[in-house]
């Protein structure tokens, strides 16, 4: 089912459940379903999504660069902990969509450190079946390489810890999020909804008994602050993505955890210019007006939260190395790769193009930011 009428079909799911709750579901609820609900959500139903003919670019999407700067950093990162004759080294990607991603860091390794490539042992961090297929499809000239967990949590079950790179390129934004507005006559954050009405839907408060918010991811600001917020001021909180951070870096014994995202630090989500939080929706290339319409049928994205992940990761035991702009950390892996000794491929016009396109401001390197945290064995 695709298109107006897989739409027309989770929009009913949506009503029957919004109707079990007494009315008004949940957004996060709401965008769970839009983007995940099996054979209906948007990234549920065809790979056609990300690209030119799609409804946006990942960085992956530019082009086999991306991969190779990350495949030789990977190979610097692995050498530094276990030394070039180093044992069995693990690479997990989570959120990998089609494969296309790591298909370009193996078959990198594959040419240009094919003693790495012969140990590693590639995972994919990925529940839904459909995406399996895809990927599985995607690499099938590494098939004795890849495997597959549903759970970042299984990587550590019965084999030990992770030793080498877990990472995740523009995951977390795609989380379902909890919407909270400010309600400046009470002094109360409360938790938006969503209601049907007529054919769609509309923003509907749930009701404080209702609200599916933990205690400890309400924002807690200072006195002054909340004195200044106006009325109906919206933010976006998402505990799940700082619960999946937490997870990889307890499944993590040795090595880094890394992802490439958009978002912010704390106090960045509460400038005036945020007012209307930073939930966005996309269709072919555009922003969405109405972030209700046709569920499934667009994408809708947040922020993420940097400052929470950073403190999951510490609270977890791992240092933070880098915190800054994907452009920057582009560059910066670029430049190694000029050295005499590098081992990386001629920078000829296309791959010159396609790290123009990672890195200028006004394409992606302004866009996204890197975090990089480091976890040793006797931490």
């Amino acid at each position: 089912m695709a298109g107006t009428a897989a739409s027309e079909a989770l929009g009913a799911q949506i009503r029957s459940e919004a109707a079990a709750c007494g009315g008004v579901l949940p957004f996060v609820r709401f965008m769970e379903l839009a983007l995940y609900a099996p054979g209906l959500g948007y990234y549920e139903r065809g790979r056609a999504v990300v690209g030119r003919g799609g409804d946006f670019y990942t960085s992956a999407s530019v082009g086999p660069v991306f991969g190779e700067l990350l495949a030789f950093r990977f190979a610097r990162w692995q050498a530094e902990d276990d030394g070039p004759a180093g044992g069995a080294s693990q690479i997990i990607e989570a959120g990998a969509h089609d494969g296309r991603l790591a298909r370009d860091i193996l078959a990198w390794l594959r040419i240009w450190r094919p003693a790495l490539a012969g140990r590693i042992r590639y995972t994919l961090c990925e529940p839904s079946s459909v995406r399996r297929a895809w990927q599985a499809e995607t690499l099938a000239g590494f098939s004795g390489q890849v495997d597959w967990i549903s759970d970042i949590r299984e990587a550590r079950s019965g084999r030990g810890g992770i030793r080498g790179v877990v990472f995740a390129n523009e995951l977390l934004d795609a989380f379902a999020v909890h919407r909270l507005g400010w309600d400046a006559a009470s002094g109360r954050w409360f938790e938006w909804g969503v209601e049907p009405v007529d054919e769609g839907f509309r923003w509907a408060r749930v009701a404080s008994g209702k609200s599916a918010v933990p205690e400890a991811a309400w924002p807690r600001l200072p006195g002054g602050l909340l004195d200044a917020l106006p009325d109906g001021f919206t933010t976006e909180v998402c505990p799940a993505a700082s619960a999946w951070w937490r997870d990889a870096t307890d499944a993590l014994d040795q090595g880094r955890l890394l992802t490439f995202d958009y978002g912010l630090r704390v106090e960045e989500f509460f400038l005036p210019q945020r007012a209307g939080g930073t939930l966005r929706g996309y269709q072919r290339h555009r922003s969405a007006t109405d972030l209700l319409a046709g569920p499934g049928d667009q994408d809708l994205t947040s922020q993420v939260d940097f400052s929470a992940l950073v403190a999951a990761g510490e609270q977890s035991g791992a240092t933070t190395e880098c915190f800054t702009s994907q452009r920057r950390w582009l560059t910066e892996a670029m430049a190694e790769t000029l050295a005499p000794d590098a081992g990386f491929a001629a920078w000829d016009a296309s791959r010159v193009r396609q790290f123009q396109t990672l890195t200028h401001p006004e394409h992606l390197g302004r866009a996204f930011s890197v975090l990089c945290q480091r976890k040793r064995v006797s931490q």
